[in-house]
């Protein structure tokens, strides 16, 4: 039997250079590997992309699910972040208090941490 050790979505990117800029400006370290794929890591967490000309952002973009210590602070640091667009986290039902952070490419980085209520 076979251990899994990690995840690394890979989102879809009309422009690579654009999208490593965005995820470096949000705290990630990015680097290109080659012309058409990329990489951004924080924390632990690994994000790949590639370039796909056809990318439509209401019908091919991405998503992934974060689990974070403050939502709070990682919206107010996401969301001083030009290029994208963030979502306000609230507390749900279920425990977490969740929020969002769209990327030029509509790409969908959903967060949560536990509520403090």
């Amino acid at each position: 039997m076979s251990t899994l050790h990690s995840v690394a979505p890979v989102f879809s990117t009309t422009n690579l250079t654009r999208w490593l800029e965005h995820y470096r400006a949000l705290g990630f370290s990015t680097r290109p590997y080659g012309d058409e794929y990329g990489f951004a890591s924080l924390d632990g967490v690994e994000l790949h992309v590639s370039v796909n000309p056809d990318h439509d952002p209401l019908r091919t973009a991405g998503c992934a699910y974060l689990h974070v210590d403050d939502a709070d602070a990682l919206h107010a640091r996401w969301s001083a972040v030009d290029g994208g667009r963030a979502v306000t986290p609230v507390d749900t039902p279920y425990g977490l208090r969740e929020g969002a952070h769209h990327d030029p490419d509509n790409n969908l980085l959903r967060y949560g941490s536990p509520s403090r209520t």
